[in-house]
């Protein structure tokens, strides 16, 4: 259930700034047309103009039910989506209007569900794909100030797994990507925080070899993080309230409070 990204067409989500920008250009380097989605039409056409031929641009704001469906008819057939794009939902259960809930999960886990529907039957079809999904050590770990950003990133793994049992021989595949934090680009980077103690950062080119070798080798779940964090996100299937400890001795609540503040615009 894997394959070859040159000649392959791409969706990739998310694509108008941070991670998606680099994902994007790795996968046109690899020799895949690329189509880019985006709430941010003007950065999607500088990349289509810097990179030139096999980048398709497709605008789309996900948090919008006909705009998810305006991009799959655009997309066409493609044999690889990668569900890249995602909000922070960052702050206290309570600091939330009910439209930024619906908006996170909008686009944090109905529009990748709704693009699986439409996409994935014509792969099986064809007997070929791949679906990757960007999740987050957060859809592993639970700390306090992001119950929200952890609830859509939770489900979305869950999605991810269930929809590869489903498509088991088919030659379509399914893979789940956990990120921690990312350093140089995307939503830690924006904030401009440090990590806590111990917990550390991986590059953004970490988080691109990860969507390759979801591509090429379709494993279920690839963790993107410094060793400690893959080890506590492991620990926590298990014992998530000696995580949580751990993650509060650090001065992770304190760190949550001012990382839900410096994106509060961004809900």
């Amino acid at each position: 259930m894997t394959i070859p990204i040159s000649g392959a067409r791409v969706l990739l989500t998310g694509a108008s700034g941070g991670i998606g920008d680099a994902i994007a250009r790795e996968l046109h380097g690899r020799g895949a047309t690329v189509v880019v989605s985006g709430r941010r039409a003007e950065l999607l056409d500088a990349l289509r103009e810097e990179l030139g031929p096999r980048i398709e641009c497709a605008p789309a704001d996900l948090a919008k039910a006909k705009e998810v469906d305006g991009l799959v008819a655009a997309a066409g057939a493609v044999d690889v989506l990668v569900a890249n794009a995602g909000l922070p939902a960052s702050g206290p259960y309570d600091g939330f209007t009910v439209d930024e809930i619906d908006r996170a999960l909008m686009v944090n886990l109905r529009a990748p569900i709704q693009l699986t529907r439409a996409l994935a039957p014509a792969m099986v079809g064809r007997g070929k794909g791949q679906l990757v999904y960007i999740s987050s050590i957060s859809g592993k770990i639970a700390t306090s100030g992001a119950s929200l950003y952890s609830a859509t990133k939770f489900g979305l793994r869950g999605y991810a797994f269930g929809v590869g049992r489903d498509l088991t021989g088919s030659g379509v595949g399914a893979s789940c990507v956990f990120p921690g934090f990312i350093s140089d680009a995307g939503m830690f980077a924006d904030t401009g925080l440090e990590t806590p103690p111990g917990i550390g950062t991986s590059k953004p080119e970490e988080v691109v070899a990860a969507v390759v070798k979801a591509i090429e080798r379709g494993p279920s779940e690839i963790d993107v993080a410094p060793a400690f964090v893959r080890a506590s996100a492991k620990l926590s299937g298990i014992a998530p309230n000696l995580v949580a400890g751990i993650s509060t001795r650090l001065g992770g609540e304190k760190f949550a409070g001012e990382f839900g503040k410096r994106q509060q615009d961004k809900q």
